[in-house]
């Protein structure tokens, strides 16, 4: 990657539009950006990570706070950068968000972020021609091209303050974050989390399988009656499966000793039971006949009874029915009678004629009825026709009168809703303001507060430039005293050696054992205690200086950010303004809020309107109804009264005329219905009394009466010939049993014990069903053992394989998760990055062996942290002078600076190679290099110019006066009150 320029508009402190080209700028393959503190150096690269990620590193990224406060409302905030990837030369602009004042009316409104990405020349595969311009598809193919997320990116080739030396200073959880996220290992810690769900499910395989056991020994532990041993459950389960066999053999040698007892009993019973039942047959055999012989004249006199009865059946049955038809005569009589009166009530005088004449009659007068029932509806339509015709002038009045009160009320709408629109107009505009001077408050508010907080920041930055330039001049006078005391050590150092000479030992200059003129001590001479003492105090002055160097430019940026948002502003016109905001503000809240009552009023007023307007037009359209059919009726009326007025005649109405007709009609049929049933009665009852006389004559009966004496019910003829029947079955089935040979020699005296046989039957049968359930129920004891011992024994089987597999699995995952057996507490994705982070360490020595003279190196630690933490991902420092290993947050402030340099070199190397090798061909360094010593700052500049003479462009950041000896290009940044410039100076 290459950049080639990059302008920025509107954005952080560039008011206006800044251009910087890269490819002038990096033609020496290294150049600084130069200015005062708070002019606007980090913001160019936030606007190269902008331009390409659409974040800013660090914590201004958190802020998004991008466009220049001091902007004119026009002026457009955006990010031009054109660099080169993979040999493809791309063009991007980016537009963050950010809120502008409307156009029209007061307040602010939010200006979109957009992006566009187009191609200076021929566009990848897989990439259109014309370019992309959805933010997502803009950042996705900045990466794809890049090879790094932005993460990635701001650790590699963009070093950001504070940033790069995060990696440093990191634990081990922080460092395997970071890690991960630049070399991509995600997948491992996908291995480790399989591992353990794999784990967890085989846990639970095994907890379900020893649950079955237990609920097996536990159910076998039940049928048998005993608690479970803890331990040789085998011979336990044996112990009671003997015993249960053993039991199952008694109880069935106790069963068949008791049912042969109650065999026995029950043969006894049997044998008692046959010879009383013999006994019961004969006695009442012998009862039966008895009876039998006391009933012989009774059944005598049925018989008798019987036969009259058979005789006077036919008599009584004839005269029954010449009753019944006698009966139905008088009721037809009577009928006629009243069909008659009927007739006459209406007015009628033919009753004597004959039914023909009747009913012809009677068809004559139903046709005219018939021809009058139409009129009958027309004469009922004529009474409802008229009434209607008073509802309709009433109607239409009430109508006429509602068309005049609805009128008066529309009348005052129109200006009712015109104020209330007024209103509403006066609340919306109120509340279009309400935000923006809301914001303006709020802005108001946070700008007194800066004002109030601005002397303070000035003393700080008085003070600490004081503190520090004090500190600078004694570190100085200390350096340099260091310096004299080496110098005067070096020249007496041969005195120094020649006092541990001795006699005979070999001289460690010349390697002669002879020492004929040792050198002597001179005056002012230094031994190593005092030099080692002007190191420390040097050191010390040092560590102050870095201290104070900080502190100084922490208060300068803070002054720098509260003079950069106050601008021209004091506390005293801020408070007038706030006062003034917060008086607009109550006064537009007030009329906001009455939006909504007023909204809900106008909303009325309309509704009222519209709903009084249909009233309206239904009152109208209500009379012009009632008028029209009004006149149609009337004309209907006056037709239809002529038809009706011949029809009824000399009767009040048709309807009245027609009721008597059919009333007539109904008369006259009644009565030819009623005389010809008259007629059949008399002819059936004629002929019924013939039947009558042949039937006393046929039976030898003299009169009715005595047939119906002599007459029985068929019940009770039935209930006799059973009675008859019965006593022979009896008297036959008495002789059949007296004469069978069982029964010979058997006397109705003999009485046989009974009952004491059957209670010993009962007692026999009572031990041997007890004695069958007990063989039964050791028998199914003894088999529900034998299953259950099976089963129990299958589940023991089937789970040791599961334990096993289990424990193993358990280890392996503790193992690949940084526990149990893994002394090092190194999970699998910690294992991979250790190895990454080996490579950066051996990369980082490299660079910080040369920066420190050889003094300091990197030391990959694998160890486990303490209280148990995983190891794998420490990072140490080798300090040859006293060959110790040491902590890296030990080292000085300018050590730390160097180191951290050194990691972030070789970090990038390495990501470099992960990602492709030639890619990174601009590297940017913004950090603390006021920190570093002369001669330290000489080391650290060759070693950048090692990383140009690659082929790499190195920018570096930094308002450190040295090195804008060092280096022959730069750019410098001019901060004012108007906003920072660009100034690109030719060494």
């Amino acid at each position: 990657m290459r950049l080639h320029k990059l302008e920025v508009a509107a954005f952080g402190p560039y008011v206006r539009r800044e251009i910087v080209d890269f490819d002038v700028l990096g033609a020496d393959g290294l150049f600084l950006l130069h200015g005062d503190t708070g002019a606007g150096k980090t913001t160019l690269l936030d606007a190269i990570a902008f331009a390409l990620f659409g974040v800013v590193p660090g914590a201004r990224g958190e802020v998004k706070r991008l466009r220049c406060e001091q902007a004119e409302p026009d002026d457009v905030t955006e990010v031009v950068l054109e660099l080169t990837v993979q040999g493809h030369r791309l063009r991007i602009v980016r537009n963050p968000e950010y809120q502008r004042p409307k156009r029209r009316g007061e307040g602010t409104t939010t200006q979109q972020a957009k992006a566009s990405l187009s191609w200076t020349g021929e566009a990848p595969d897989g990439q259109p021609q014309e370019g992309v311009t959805r933010i997502d598809e803009v950042a996705r193919t900045v990466e794809r091209l890049l090879g790094m997320t932005a993460d990635q990116f701001f650790q590699v080739v963009l070093l950001p303050q504070g940033e790069f030396a995060r990696f440093l200073r990191a634990d081990t959880t922080e460092r395997e974050k970071l890690l991960e996220r630049l070399f991509g290992t995600g997948r491992f810690g996908t291995i480790e989390r399989w591992f353990a769900d794999l784990r967890t499910e085989r846990f639970r395989e095994v907890e379900d399988r020893t649950k079955v056991v237990r609920d097996r020994v536990s159910r076998f532990a039940q049928v048998a009656k005993a608690e479970p041993p803890e331990e040789e459950q085998s011979e336990w389960v044996s112990t009671v499966l003997r015993e249960a066999t053993a039991e199952v053999a008694v109880a069935e040698v106790t069963e068949r000793e008791a049912r042969g007892i109650r065999e026995r009993a029950e043969a006894a019973l049997q044998e008692n039971l046959a010879a009383a039942e013999r006994i019961r047959r004969v006695r009442t055999a012998h009862v039966k006949l008895t009876e039998l012989a006391e009933q012989a004249e009774q059944r005598s006199l049925w018989a008798t009874e019987i036969a009259d009865a058979k005789l006077a059946t036919g008599v009584v049955e004839a005269a029954a029915l010449f009753d019944r038809l006698d009966a139905l005569l008088d009721d037809a009589e009577r009928r006629e009678a009243g069909r008659v009166r009927e007739l006459v009530a209406t007015g009628h005088e033919s009753t004597d004629a004959v039914v023909a004449d009747l009913r012809a009659e009677a068809g004559v007068l139903r046709e005219e009825a018939g021809a009058l029932a139409g009129l009958v509806a027309e004469a009922e339509q004529q009474r409802r026709d008229r009434l209607r015709q008073v509802e309709l002038g009433k109607a239409a009045g009430v109508a006429a009168g509602q068309v005049t009160v609805i009128g008066e009320k529309l009348s005052t709408v129109p200006q009712r809703v015109l104020e209330l629109r007024e209103k509403l107009a006066a609340a919306i505009e109120a509340e279009g303001k309400l935000d923006g001077v809301r914001a303006r408050a709020d802005e108001l508010s946070v700008a007194i507060r800066d004002a109030e907080a601005l002397p303070a920041a000035e003393l700080a930055v008085r003070k600490a430039d004081k503190a520090l330039r004090d500190a600078v001049d004694e570190h100085q006078l200390a350096r340099q005293h260091r310096l004299d005391l080496r110098e005067r050590r070096l020249n007496g150092m041969a005195a120094e050696l020649a006092a541990e000479l001795a006699d005979g030992s070999a001289c460690p200059v010349c390697g002669s054992g002879e020492h004929p003129a040792p050198a002597k001590p001179v005056d002012g001479s230094v031994d190593e205690k005092q030099e080692r003492a002007a190191e420390e105090t040097e050191q010390r002055l040092d560590l102050r200086r870095q201290k104070l160097v900080t502190a100084k430019h922490e208060a300068e940026t803070k002054l720098a950010g509260l003079l950069e948002k106050l601008g021209e502003r004091t506390a005293e016109t801020l408070a007038a303004e706030s006062a003034e905001v917060r008086a607009q503000l109550d006064m537009l809240s007030g009329l906001a809020a009455k939006k909504k009552p007023v909204q809900s009023a106008i909303s009325s007023a309309e509704s009222e309107v519209v709903s009084l307007t249909k009233e309206r037009q239904d009152a109208e359209k209500a009379v012009t109804t009632a008028e029209t059919e009004g006149r149609a009726l009337a004309e209907l009326v006056l037709e239809r009264e002529h038809r009706l007025e011949v029809a009824r005649g000399e009767y009040p109405d048709v309807a009245a005329r027609r009721a008597h007709l059919v009333d007539v009609v109904t008369a006259l049929d009644a009565l030819a219905e009623a005389r010809t049933a008259r007629t059949a009665a008399q002819g059936r009852v004629d002929e019924q009394r013939g039947v009558v006389e042949e039937a006393l004559r046929h039976n030898e009966f003299e009169t009715v009466e005595l047939a119906r004496a002599a007459a029985r019910a068929q019940d009770r003829v039935a209930q006799l010939e059973q009675q008859l029947s019965a006593a022979q079955v009896d008297e036959a089935r008495a002789q059949s049993a007296l004469s069978e040979p069982e029964l010979f020699g058997v006397s109705p005296d003999d009485v046989v014990d009974v009952e004491t046989a059957k209670q010993a039957a009962k007692e026999a049968r009572t031990r041997s069903e007890a004695a069958l359930v007990a063989v039964r129920g050791a028998s199914e004891r003894a088999r529900d053992l034998d299953t259950l011992a099976e089963r129990m024994g299958s589940a023991m089987a089937e789970l040791a394989p599961v334990e096993e597999a289990y424990a193993e699995l358990k280890a392996l995952s503790e193992v690949v998760n940084g526990r149990g057996q893994n002394a090092r507490k190194m999970s699998l994705r910690s294992y991979v990055l250790a190895a990454r982070l080996e490579e950066v360490a051996l990369a980082a020595t490299a660079r910080l062996r040369t920066m420190s003279q050889g003094r300091y190196s990197f030391v990959h630690s694998d160890a486990a942290g303490a209280r148990g933490m995983r190891g794998g991902l420490g990072i140490d420092v080798l300090d040859d002078y006293s060959g110790t290993v040491r902590p890296a947050k030990t080292l000085s402030g300018g050590e730390s600076f160097l180191a951290s340099l050194a990691l972030a070199l070789g970090l990038a190397d390495v990501v470099a190679a992960e990602t492709g090798g030639a890619l990174l061909d601009t590297l940017f360094i913004d950090e603390g290099f006021g920190t570093l010593d002369a001669e330290t700052l000489d080391i650290v500049m060759n070693i950048l110019d090692e990383l140009r003479a690659g082929g790499r462009v190195v920018g570096l950041v930094s308002h450190v006066e040295e090195l804008r000896q060092r280096i022959p290009t730069r750019l410098r940044v001019r901060k004012s009150r108007s906003g920072s410039t660009l100034e690109v100076q030719a060494g």
